[in-house]
């Protein structure tokens, strides 16, 4: 804008010098003016130039800083953008991580569990073969026994001839190791029943009444489960259990009825339950 005004100035100087020379001719004032005015025009064109030039290296200048700038902006977005794509790429990292740090947690608490169920049938197994080994042991001591035992007649006989003749310790001695070596006869049943005679007789009601148990339960149908029942139910009554004894001796009366025991059982029964006296 400026530039434009001097130039019109100068041409409006340019204008009268020419218009004026006609009229009053070429003087020296003229002349001097002339000369101060091409002068000027000089000084105006330098320093246009001189604006011109500064212009184009402000211009340069701005478009280099803007260029910087873009790609300073450039760069940035370029940086955020890796940035956050690292990020991302970290989050899911960690997911995964996590995940399969969950996933080995699990296969852990499984393998926790296998390893459970393995020491318990290891455990069960060791117990197993223990318990074989021990029964085995006690077979062949059982066996062992056996061959040095006498013969079952000869030990049951010798056991009743000591009940028999009042020897109850020796007695009691050959009871137990004819049912050690011969639980299953038939004649284990007499001699459960003679050892619980002989605690009958001593006093000791409630062995005597576990081994008249192991008569009945064992040996129902043997030669001593009249017996046995009898006497368990005078046992009972001797501990001062009157009505479990009363019922022993009943189920005597029924299962035995035409028994010496079902006879001695109505006995026992009327001497604990004596009929009233008439009223005359």
């Amino acid at each position: 804008m400026k530039s434009n005004r001097l130039h019109t100035v100068f041409a409006l100087f340019l204008v009268l010098s020419i218009a004026l020379a006609p009229a009053y001719g070429a003087s020296k004032e003229i002349v001097q003016l002339q000369t101060q005015v091409e002068q000027l025009q000089q000084q105006m064109t330098l320093m246009q130039q001189s604006f011109n030039e500064r212009m184009g290296v402000m211009k340069n200048l701005v478009e280099q800083q803007t260029d910087a700038t873009n790609k300073v902006s450039s760069a940035l977005a370029d940086l955020q953008n890796s940035i956050n794509k690292q990020h991302q790429d970290r989050a899911a990292q960690v997911d995964q991580i996590s995940g399969q740090i969950q996933a080995l947690n699990d296969t852990m608490d499984e393998l926790k569990v296998r390893l459970a169920k393995l020491s318990k049938q290891l455990e069960d197994m060791q117990a197993a073969q223990q318990s074989l080994a021990a029964q085995q042991a006690q077979q062949q001591q059982q066996a062992q026994a056996m061959a040095q035992a006498p013969a079952p007649d000869v030990l049951y006989n010798n056991a009743l001839r000591d009940y028999n003749g009042g020897n109850n310790d020796l007695a009691t001695q050959e009871f137990n190791d004819y049912l050690k070596f011969y639980p299953n006869t038939d004649l284990a049943g007499n001699a459960y029943f003679y050892l619980a005679e002989i605690q009958y007789k001593a006093g000791d009601f409630k062995k005597a009444i576990a081994n008249y148990d192991l008569v009945l339960q064992n040996f129902p149908s043997g030669n001593k489960a009249a017996a046995a029942q009898l006497k368990k139910g005078f046992a009972l009554i001797e501990l001062g259990q009157q009505e479990d004894g009363t019922k022993e001796l009943r189920h005597v009366i029924q299962r035995y009825p035409k028994t010496q025991e079902a006879t001695q059982a109505r006995e026992k029964l009327r001497k604990l339950n004596p009929p009233a006296p008439r009223s005359r």
